[in-house]
C-alpha cells in the first residue's frame, strides 16, 4: 500500500455562502478509530464564517469529537465517497476489487483525500492548510467514461488517462457507476447502465424523476442520452451555481446527518423525526412538510424503496436548513407484492402502502382528507403522464410491461384502504390505464 493510504490528518476547505473560492475551515485528525475536528483560529475570526453544520460541529475553539458515538462527524461523512467512489479508489490504489483476496483496508481519511474535489456540497479535503490544489478531471468523452466504468466493475486497472477522468466522480454518493460532466454553465452527474442490469435501471429513474416533477414535486432536472450503445442518465446538479466570477457551491447535509445517525444506525431513520426537525429548523416549514409528504407518497407509488436517509438532503446556510430538490428516485425491482420503505413512516411501520401514509398525515400538518386528495392527485397524474414520459425515454415494450403495475402503482400500495372508496377507485383506474398502455 502506498503512503497515500497512511494519512493521519486532512484539512477541511469550505466554500462560504456566495464565494467562488474555498477557505480552510479546520483540520481532521485520526484518533484511534475516530476522526476529531478542530476549527482554525483564522477561520473562526472571519466575520462571514459559518459552522460546517451547527449540531455536530458548532463554530467554537478546541477539539470537537463526533457525537452519538459516531466514528466521524456525519456532516463530514456526507462529503466522503460511497460504494462506487470507493471501488474506483480501491482500484486505483491497489488494482483490486473491494472484495478481492488481499485487498487492504483503506482509512476514511484516505477516501476523503483521494476522491475528486467537485464533491456534493461545499466541502473539500486537502493535505495542506495553506495551498488549495483541486483534484481535477481529465477531459474524456462519455464513451470513454463508460469504458472506464466497465473496467472498474471487472476489477481491471485503468490506464492513467481513464483513471484521471473517472476519479472526478469518486466523491459523488451512491452505488451505481457514474461520473461528473461539465457543460459550460451547468454541471451534471452521469449515471451509467451497469453490466449486471437485467432491465433499464437508468430509464426507470428518468421516468420516476419526470413523473415526480409532473406531480408537482420539486425534483432535480434530468435528461437521457446514450454512450457506447448504452443508456446514460444526466442529473443536473443543484448544489452548484455558475456566476461570471466562477462556480458557487451550496453547503448540504443529508437526512442521516440531520438525524444524528450513521450507516450502522440508518435502519432507525424515521420520517416522523425528520418532520419534527423540519418544524423546528427549516425555512418555510409548512410548505416543506407538505413537500416531504408528497415525496414519501410518490416513493410508495413508484416503487422506490431505496429512500434511505442519505437520499434526502437539505441546504445549510449556517443558520437554517432548506430542503433540496428530490434526487435518486429510483424504482426498485421486486419479485413479490409486499414491500417496505427504507425509512420508518409512522411509529415502527414502514410498509409501502397508502394506508401507512394516511396514518402519518398529522405529522405533516395534513388532515386525512387533505392527504387523500394529495395522493389521488399523484395517482391520476402518474397515469396521465405515463405514455408521454415513456415515449420520451424511448422505453422498450418489455420494460413498459415490467414497470407498469409492478414498480409503478403496484397493487400492494392500496392494501388496507378500507373506508377510502374514492382513493381506491382512483388507484384502480390509474393502474388499469398504466397496464393498458404498457404494450403501447
Amino acid at each position: 500500500m502506498t503512503s497515500k493510504a497512511d494519512a493521519t490528518e486532512a484539512f477541511v476547505w469550505m466554500w462560504l455562502p456566495g464565494a467562488t473560492e474555498p477557505v480552510v475551515a479546520g483540520r481532521l485528525d485520526q484518533n484511534g478509530e475516530r476522526l476529531l475536528f478542530t476549527y482554525g483560529a483564522s477561520y473562526r475570526r472571519r466575520k462571514n464564517a459559518i459552522s460546517v453544520y451547527e449540531p455536530e460541529l458548532p463554530l467554537q475553539e478546541g477539539i470537537i469529537a463526533p457525537i452519538n458515538g459516531l466514528s466521524m462527524a456525519s456532516c463530514i461523512r456526507d462529503g466522503s465517497p460511497d460504494a462506487w467512489g470507493r471501488r474506483v479508489i480501491i482500484n486505483r490504489l491497489t488494482g483490486k476489487k473491494p472484495d478481492a483476496a488481499g485487498a487492504p483496508e483503506i482509512s476514511e481519511l484516505t477516501y476523503l483525500l483521494q476522491s475528486g474535489s467537485d464533491r456534493i456540497g461545499a466541502l473539500d479535503f486537502q493535505a495542506s492548510a495553506t495551498e488549495y490544489v483541486p483534484r481535477h478531471a481529465a477531459q474524456a468523452s462519455l464513451d470513454e467514461l463508460m469504458e472506464a466504468a466497465a473496467l472498474i466493475e471487472k476489477g481491471v486497472p485503468l490506464t492513467p488517462a481513464l483513471e484521471l477522468a473517472l476519479n472526478h466522480g469518486t466523491s459523488i454518493g451512491g452505488a451505481r457507476p457514474k461520473a461528473l460532466i461539465n457543460d459550460g454553465t451547468k454541471k451534471f452527474i452521469a449515471k451509467f447502465s451497469a453490466t449486471n442490469d437485467t432491465y433499464s435501471v437508468v430509464k426507470a429513474e428518468f421516468i420516476a424523476m419526470k413523473l415526480a416533477a409532473a406531480c408537482g414535486l420539486n425534483a432535480a432536472s434530468v435528461a437521457m442520452t446514450r454512450a457506447a450503445q448504452k443508456d446514460v442518465l444526466l442529473i443536473e446538479r443543484f448544489d452548484r451555481t455558475h456566476t461570471k466570477d466562477g462556480w458557487r457551491r451550496r453547503a448540504m447535509v443529508s437526512a442521516l446527518t440531520m438525524l444524528g445517525l450513521d450507516e450502522m444506525m440508518a435502519r432507525y431513520a424515521s420520517y416522523e423525526d425528520l418532520a419534527e426537525l423540519i418544524r423546528r429548523h427549516f425555512t418555510a416549514p409548512k410548505d416543506t412538510l407538505k413537500e416531504l409528504y408528497g415525496r414519501i407518497c410518490f416513493n410508495v407509488l413508484c416503487g422506490n424503496t431505496d429512500d434511505h436517509a442519505r437520499n434526502h438532503a437539505a441546504f445549510w446556510d449556517g443558520r437554517m436548513l432548506t430542503l433540496t430538490p428530490a434526487y435518486d428516485i429510483c424504482p426498485q425491482g421486486r419479485t413479490g407484492n409486499e414491500a417496505t420503505q427504507a425509512m420508518l413512516i409512522k411509529g415502527g411501520g414502514r410498509a409501502s402502502t397508502l394506508a401507512t401514509l394516511l396514518a402519518g398525515a398529522p405529522d405533516y400538518h395534513l388532515k386525512e382528507a387533505e392527504a387523500a386528495t394529495l395522493i389521488e392527485n399523484q395517482v391520476t397524474m402518474i397515469a396521465a403522464s405515463w405514455p408521454a414520459v415513456c415515449a420520451e425515454a424511448e422505453l422498450s415494450h418489455v420494460d413498459r410491461k415490467l414497470f407498469a403495475g409492478r414498480q409503478f402503482l403496484n397493487s400492494y400500495a392500496f392494501e388496507g384502504l378500507e373506508g377510502q372508496k374514492a382513493l381506491r377507485d382512483a388507484f384502480r383506474a390509474a393502474r388499469d390505464a398504466l397496464i393498458a398502455s404498457g404494450g403501447a
